[in-house]
């Protein structure tokens, strides 16, 4: 499968709509791969995907540097339990602690983030102006939004910078892509958008498809069976759609017989489904801006 196939090229865009001039910065590398050294700062869930994404396209780890509290090695990188322990300063920096922790690792990390640093967040929330409040010497800030199927490389990401210039953002792109779908964000509400349909999405996908297990378990299937059935229903309608192209309701429309048992299920769905999914995504919405006003600084 050609990954690349499925970035977008960034377009430069300004308030207005027009094409702005991008900032000149220094290219991280020759091709895809880490600069070295790369510190991945924090390695929960999704910085951990990330990782195991990248293992996965063939990325070499070696010139990465985890940094992590436990010190639970990751295979791969060097894994280090301070940042004291870090070793030669980094070009690049992944910021993938927890958003309520952020400022607890500013005072150390900022001195290692100089104009020859680029430092990308997965952090939720947190807008480029407020990181950099707390890094005003980074070469670059970029806010990128993984969800966790990037560690199979089958993941969306969004990526948003005010100030990485264009062989910046190929690479950033390059890297990134190989995990899944991505793209660059016009402006950060737009960013938020992806990042709270895709970032979450795989939450919500997954109690679907238990949903819809535990309607068969309830039919007299084992647990098993019905688990498997859902998830195969769920993979395979997802799979046939991305392969034909075909949207959604034309899926539906040819599963559907008229009058028949699919139709008449759908008068269900199709009276709660749409108002379901909006007021969820407008409850993670709303979370996400308040990360984003408690990340501000006053």
């Amino acid at each position: 499968m050609n990954q690349g196939s499925n970035f977008q090229t960034p377009k430069w865009l300004n308030g207005g709509g027009q094409p702005a001039e991008p900032v000149v910065q220094k290219t991280l590398t020759q091709g895809p791969g880490l600069p070295a050294p790369t510190w991945f700062v924090g390695c929960g869930n999704m910085g951990g995907a990330i990782i195991d994404g990248w293992r996965a396209a063939g990325i070499d780890l070696s010139q990465a540097v985890v940094i992590r509290p436990s010190g639970a090695q990751v295979e791969g990188a060097r894994t280090v339990s301070t940042l004291a322990d870090a070793g030669a300063s980094p070009k690049l920096v992944l910021l993938a602690v927890k958003p309520q922790k952020l400022d607890e690792v500013v005072a150390e990390l900022a001195p290692h983030i100089t104009s020859e640093v680029t430092l990308v967040s997965i952090l939720a929330g947190v807008e480029a102006a407020s990181l950099r409040s707390r890094f005003p010497n980074a070469g670059a800030i970029v806010r990128a939004m993984p969800n966790l199927p990037v560690a199979i490389r089958r993941g969306v990401v969004a990526l948003y910078s005010e100030d990485a210039g264009d062989s910046l953002r190929q690479q950033l792109g390059d890297l990134f892509v190989s995990l899944g779908w991505a793209m660059w964000a016009a402006d950060e509400s737009k960013f938020a958008a992806i990042g709270a349909v895709a970032g979450a999405g795989p939450a919500y996908v997954a109690r679907f498809i238990s949903a819809l297990a535990k309607a068969g378990e309830r039919r007299g299937l084992s647990s098993q069976i019905a688990a498997t059935v859902a998830l195969e229903t769920v993979l395979g309608t997802a799979w046939m759609a991305a392969t034909t192209g075909e949207a959604m309701d034309e899926v539906a429309r040819r599963v559907a017989s008229p009058s028949g048992t699919t139709e008449a299920g759908l008068a269900v769905i199709d009276k709660a489904l749409d108002d379901l999914i909006e007021v969820t995504i407008d409850a993670a919405a709303r979370r996400g801006a308040e990360l984003a006003e408690d990340a501000r600084v006053p």
